[in-house]
């Protein structure tokens, strides 16, 4: 059945091919974005322009609209969630906030890992106002709390039906502007050592058309709360390996000194994965073999090979 779906966001990496899922699908889609980032889906989308921050701007934009589903790729802040709650409030039928992995950081250390959905407490996670989330000077070390008190507010609130998919560290190819996976492969190619924690635990990955077909399968289901989405794990020196053994080059590997700053975008001393059980128990399947890694490395190595050129 045709639905009418909202995307706020839905124009940069595993949003895109979100969008491209449900229009494959035959929904009617709306995409609201700030309209800086273009996108090549032409007439197949309405589109609107909002300052998604901006609580005036958001009720005026959606005063007369009603969705099916609202998919919020824009939700990082309890300010975010408060502005959720006020438009749309009794005028969707699901809404469905990207949360991430880095709202179980924190919990690292404590013996919870792999991380099930009730190792995060939202009751006891304290909300607070006032903390400058809009401020890009704090945007890093506000991300996870952020993430964490935006699920909290929307829980407790209740006032939409929200379901919080925590998305692992998605592993993209040329379009995926993180640049981590990339990292990783210069450094195999170029034959350079890979600094990692004494410890190199490891943490859970995801491939972008993984969680695109995740959040579409989420919409047409009826489950609410939070549900991990994750189907790799891996430690730094096992993905540089992995790399090495793809592009047939040497593994270099050196472990930090203690207490040393870490090195790689993925490197963690402490265990710090998800478990799946739930979104397994709710009827949906991650591919587990990491087949479609192999594939991302030898795109960054070709990119990599073609900027040196």
């Amino acid at each position: 059945m045709t639905k009418n779906i909202l995307i706020i966001g839905g124009t940069r990496f595993f949003g895109k091919r979100l969008v491209r899922r449900l229009l494959a699908e035959g929904h009617q889609l709306t995409l609201a974005t700030r309209g800086r980032a273009g996108d090549d889906f032409g007439g197949a989308v309405q589109r609107i322009h909002v300052d998604r921050r901006d609580a005036t701007a958001m009720r005026a934009a959606f005063a007369r609209a009603s969705y099916d589903i609202v998919y919020d790729q824009m939700c990082y802040s309890p300010l975010d969630a408060v502005i959720s709650n006020e438009v749309f409030a009794g005028r969707t039928a699901r809404y469905i906030m990207s949360s991430t992995i880095e709202v179980y950081r924190h919990l690292c250390g404590h013996g919870l890992a792999p991380f099930a959905e009730t190792a995060l407490d939202l009751d006891a996670e304290r909300i607070d106002m006032a903390y400058p989330w809009h401020d890009p000077a704090y945007a890093e070390e506000s991300y996870a709390p952020g993430k964490r008190q935006a699920e909290a507010l929307l829980y407790r609130a209740a006032a939409l039906p929200v379901v919080s998919v925590r998305i692992a560290h998605v592993l993209g190819g040329r379009d995926d502007f993180t640049g981590r996976l990339r990292h990783y492969v210069e450094l195999a190619r170029r034959g350079q050592p890979l600094p990692h924690s004494r410890n190199a635990a490891a943490s859970s990955f995801l491939h972008p058309q993984a969680i695109a077909d995740f959040l579409a399968w989420a919409g047409t289901q009826d489950f609410l709360g939070p549900v991990n989405a994750a189907n790799i794990t891996l430690s730094a020196p096992e993905l540089q390996r992995r790399i090495s053994q793809v592009l047939r080059v040497s593994a270099h590997a050196q472990a930090a000194a203690s207490g040393a700053a870490r090195r790689g975008p993925f490197d963690y001393a402490l265990p710090y994965t998800m478990n799946t059980t739930r979104a397994a128990a709710l009827g949906h399947r991650f591919e587990g073999d990491g087949v479609w890694l192999d594939a991302l490395i030898r795109e960054h190595a070709t990119a990599v090979q073609g900027a040196a050129a």
